[in-house]
């Protein structure tokens, strides 16, 4: 069967993609794909082309799919290959285009490969023997999860590389007490200190959901959200109309926190929800507060999680700081099929190397975790 690529995902009903979905995770929604269109973010000169694969079966119904984007540089994708773009520029082989698998701007594991199984392992097939007839040097997927990692794993050309990044596990606690309970004494008081400073400040907190801001609050959140690009002198991904898109198509899985300050927003938090995870997205103040990113992006979202009964809090990439706080090193995966030998036999080689740091790396990381031991108060 041919593989159909779309270059829009509106040439596709929402119920159809959706069916192909194997749960609730936001970022895999058409809602979530057609507003990074409908609002700029992707397609243009943004570097990210939207450009979908599909597998469809004789009597034309999609059995599997492959959100995909293709790429002329390697900016947003949370898993960093600046070093193999630089190594064939200086070698006289292009790198890019290159034909991404991913969620554009959030470095969140989940499904990548949609639909049935033997359907995507085929398109999966077909999509690497056309890549060099399509003039692209290579496909990549991005933060898989378990089902696409069996999929890829001993897949002829296809090479693991490892991350790590840092999660919130809820065990059952009943409010943020309990989980301080859980803590050494020393880390203990090390948090209920931070949260003492913010409250010091004067600074209060407004929870909201998606349908409850007003064009005007979307405006503060995305001035926020902006600021965190401006300061380092970036452009930020996002336009501000993603976010009203957003609000509108999939309302029930937003989540805001608003800090405040003598009645006034000062700071945002904002995330997603699915069935099981809180994902903390993005952040942003309008001025400096003594531990204010803290309690905004990460006591108030394990509040939030409790609350909601929420198994999981994955607050994105890096960050050792999140590990006295609770998150715990979890091992990320992306894949990655390279056609020019000379180049995937290099790579071959530093993946080997890279592999075992970032395992060393993850193993040391929980020594640092602040849960008190038996018989520790």
């Amino acid at each position: 069967m041919p593989v159909t690529t779309l270059d829009s995902l509106h040439a596709l009903s929402a119920d159809t993609w959706d069916a192909l979905l194997p749960g609730a995770q936001p970022f895999l929604r058409h809602a979530f794909h057609s507003a990074l269109e409908d609002s700029g973010s992707v397609g243009g000169d943004s570097g990210w082309q939207p450009s979908h694969r599909l597998w469809c079966d004789d009597q034309g119904q999609v059995r599997a799919a492959l959100p995909a984007y293709l790429k002329r540089h390697s900016y947003g994708e949370y898993v960093f290959d600046h070093a193999w773009a630089d190594a064939c520029r200086r070698a006289g082989i292009a790198y890019y285009p290159k034909l991404l698998g991913a969620v554009p701007f959030s470095p969140v594991a989940g499904a990548r490969l949609l639909g049935e199984p033997r359907c995507a392992g085929a398109m999966l097939d077909e999509l690497t023997a056309e890549l060099e007839a399509q003039g692209l040097s290579s496909l990549h997927i991005n933060f898989t999860s378990p089902a696409c990692d069996a999929l890829l794993n001993g897949r002829d050309g296809w090479l693991e590389r490892l991350g790590c990044q840092f999660h919130w596990n809820n065990r059952g606690y009943r409010d943020f007490q309990d989980f301080l309970d859980a803590l050494s004494s020393r880390k203990r008081k090390q948090l209920r200190k931070e949260r003492e400073q913010v409250a010091g400040q004067g600074i209060e907190f407004d929870r909201r959901l998606g349908h409850q801001l007003s064009e005007q609050e979307w405006d503060f959140v995305y001035h926020c959200y902006a600021n965190t690009y401006h300061v380092r002198g970036q452009a930020p991904y996002l336009t501000r109309a993603f976010f009203s898109l957003l609000a509108e198509r999939m309302p029930e899985m937003i989540r805001l926190v608003f800090a405040q300050l003598r009645g006034r927003p000062v700071a945002m938090a904002f995330s997603l929800v699915d069935g099981d995870t809180f994902y903390g997205r993005y952040w942003g103040c309008l001025a400096e507060f003594d531990r204010l990113h803290f309690e905004t992006c990460f006591y108030q979202g394990m509040e939030l999680a409790i609350a909601e009964g929420l198994r999981r809090f994955d607050a994105g990439a890096q960050g050792e700081h999140k590990l006295i706080r609770g998150f715990e090193p979890v091992i990320t995966r992306s894949w990655h099929y390279l056609c020019h030998p000379g180049l995937r036999a290099a790579v071959t080689d530093f993946l080997v190397q890279e592999r075992s740091g970032v395992l060393s790396y993850a193993e040391e990381a929980r020594s640092y975790l602040p849960f008190r031991h038996a018989g520790e108060s």
